[in-house]
């Protein structure tokens, strides 16, 4: 199996961004890597954010995929018919393949796309050197296992005290549910300079191990005001430099 590198945190603290981020860094590369990337996130941002257009939806075949493989005879291959059909919402570009989850229609809840993310991530990833999964804000994905076999779940968190504090509840959830992971690592978003210390003090009290402290960036508030796509980041953006330095301590990069 791939590596499986599982990116989370609460609402706001840009985990969507810094996905992007690490993408945009690991196709630059020389040895680039076979990379999925999966936005489980019913927001679905990760392809605006990369610059892509999505037509399709893995909950845009929720339906239609339900019924139809109820309906399959005992003997047929539902696996291969399931990987069929997920094929068929596959966005192949350059360098990576996405998937992106959607919303379940109407009020219903989110329970049977969970079920599709486990089995999509179950029959795809051996076919990938790498798959990244921009997770839903919260901690239901969390609760119901959907994501496990990971090497590293990465908790991104803004700087201020209650956001670290939001890091140490899913890693004790984590814990608690035997999630199955190598590391877990803890990205602090949108620092400022005059905060760095107190976050490192908030962190080791915590006892939070933090992989990296991304500067606030100009150039993402610029990009993402008018809706620009962040590939386009300059290489020397000090975001961009923070996350090579990132995905370096990883063992993602030489």
């Amino acid at each position: 199996m791939g590596r499986v590198i599982a990116i989370t945190g609460k609402g706001g603290t840009g985990k969507t961004a810094i996905t992007a981020m690490f993408l945009r860094s690991l196709l630059k590369r020389d040895d680039k890597c076979i990379i999925l990337a999966i936005d489980a996130d019913p927001d679905a941002n990760l392809a605006d954010t990369l610059g892509d257009k999505v037509e399709i939806t893995v909950g845009d075949i929720r339906e239609n995929l339900q019924e139809s493989m109820a309906s399959l005879p005992p003997d047929y291959d539902k696996k291969q018919y399931f990987a069929a059909k997920v094929f068929e919402v596959l966005l192949e570009k350059d360098g990576y393949d996405m998937l992106v989850m959607g919303r379940s229609e109407g009020s219903g809840c989110y329970c049977y796309l969970n079920s599709l993310l486990k089995g999509i991530m179950y029959e795809t990833m051996d076919d990938y050197d790498l798959t990244i999964v921009d997770t839903p804000a919260g901690l239901e994905h969390l609760s119901r296992k959907t994501i496990t076999g990971l090497e590293s779940l990465i908790v991104v968190s803004d700087e201020s005290r209650r956001g670290l504090k939001t890091a140490e509840t899913i890693r004790q959830l984590a814990d608690e549910l035997d999630l199955e992971y190598e590391n877990l690592y803890v990205i602090v978003n949108k620092v400022h300079e005059q905060s760095r210390d107190q976050v490192l003090n908030t962190a080791d009290g915590l006892d939070l191990k933090v992989i990296g402290m991304v500067p606030y960036d100009e150039n993402i508030a610029r990009l993402d005001l008018v809706g620009d796509p962040l590939i386009g980041l300059p290489d020397d953006s000090p975001a961009v430099v923070e996350v090579e330095n990132i995905i370096k301590e990883i063992g993602l990069g030489g």
